[in-house]
């Protein structure tokens, strides 16, 4: 029988969320190496939404919305799933933050917008082409992101074996998608820094057999993975990094 993981230490009356894998989520320490690489973006895009009236959508536990909604005028977080947005409303109160049930495809409901965020969400999605019309048609800014194919599938293949992606891509497809529906894109890639990237460096010499051999595989990652921050992952333009190699490419988006 597989491992449950439910999340831990949640405030007095907010039901947690048990990790399902459609969805990253903070307080549970296993999942924190995926929880910090989403969290580096959205505080990435925060930044750039500073005093905009922005739509989350498919916010899931609704901590990314928290994070936008430090610095953005007004935050809607969306997502059709009850747990997750009973959870949301209940964990993350602020005045200019509100949960909405609903499903993505209906961003055209949400009036005078700055931008949507839509990150980690896309190869989810059947009608694409549709679908980022319609966030087009929402706002004049779009921040949409998704995993490079190549740092998950195996060589050659057309897909990971996620059972929840429909579609992943590589930065010409997806450069090519995006192209199709917006009238500027600039696209970014999300790679390994601080002590990510270090250990990555040690696995291209060998770390693995040495972890192994030595039988401290277990102890070493129930330290190192709870240890991540998202001061660990960095977005580089494709300027000055080759984007083929990004774990994720984040597009911001202009009508």
């Amino acid at each position: 029988m597989s491992k449950r993981y439910v999340q831990a230490g949640q405030p007095d009356g907010v039901p947690p969320l048990e990790l399902t894998g459609e969805r990253t989520l903070p307080d549970v320490p296993e999942e924190n190496y995926w929880y910090r690489r989403h969290l580096a973006v959205y505080e990435w895009i925060a930044a750039r939404v500073k005093g905009k009236s922005v739509v989350d959508l498919a916010c899931g536990e609704g901590y990314g919305s928290d994070v936008l909604a430090g610095s953005a005028a007004s935050v809607v977080g969306v997502d059709a799933n009850p747990e997750a947005h009973e959870h949301a409303k209940l964990r993350y109160v602020r005045p200019s933050l509100r949960f909405e049930r609903d499903l993505v495809e209906n961003v055209a409901r949400f009036d005078g917008l700055d931008a949507v965020v839509f990150l980690q969400t896309i190869e989810h999605i059947e009608a694409v082409e549709e679908l980022l019309a319609a966030i087009s048609s929402a706002a004049p800014l779009a921040f949409i992101s998704t995993p490079n194919r190549l740092t998950l599938a195996p060589e050659g293949a057309e897909k990971s074996d996620n059972p929840w992606h429909l579609r992943e891509y590589t930065i010409e497809e997806y450069r090519a998608l995006l192209d199709s529906e917006f009238g500027s894109v600039e696209v970014f890639g999300l790679f390994h820094a601080g002590k990510l990237a270090v250990h990555e460096q040690a696995i291209r010499l060998g770390w693995d057999r040495v972890h192994k051999a030595l039988r401290v595989t277990e102890p070493f990652y129930n330290r190192f993975t709870p240890a991540i921050t998202a001061g660990d992952f960095r977005l580089r333009s494709g300027s000055d990094a080759d984007l083929s190699k990004a774990l994720d490419f984040v597009a911001i988006c202009h009508r």
